[in-house]
């Protein structure tokens, strides 16, 4: 079975909201598979029930909350325009990437969003300023 991030990031935004998830496209087993990796990343606090007879096939799984890290990637990937930036430039690369390194991508893209937001609060009172000022 195979990580998949858009349904761990669909899992963390459902479980953040209270909501009952719709997966759609996604076998119960893809869920919880992809749960249990979000609790052992640290980005979930909740049970991983495995097979009692032997095996590693993930039964079910039991999410609780999210921590403070599953907080934190969270608000980085929650912007679908950052988000879907973040798979292309990592994901979709083609290149070998790491869940830390899409991290990484996510911090420096909210970044970059903050600092355009704030050069367009800050440079828009300079601009009536300036017509102000201008005009008398």
């Amino acid at each position: 079975m195979k990580r998949d991030m858009e349904l761990i990031r669909l899992l963390l935004l459902h479980l953040e909201s209270g909501e009952l998830p719709e997966h759609k496209g996604y076998s119960d087993e893809e869920i919880n598979y992809n749960a249990a990796l979000a609790i052992e990343a640290g980005l979930i606090k909740g049970e991983i029930m495995v097979n009692p007879t032997g095996g590693r096939r993930v039964l079910v799984v039991a999410m609780d909350r999210l921590t403070w890290a599953g907080h934190d990637f969270l608000d980085a990937a929650r912007n679908d325009t950052v988000w879907h930036t973040a798979k292309d430039k990592v994901l979709n690369s083609g290149v070998a990437w790491t869940f830390d390194l899409l991290k990484e991508t996510l911090k420096t893209l909210a970044k970059q969003q903050l600092a355009r937001i704030a050069y367009r609060s800050c440079s828009e009172p300079m601009q009536s300023f300036t017509a102000v000022h201008m005009m008398s």
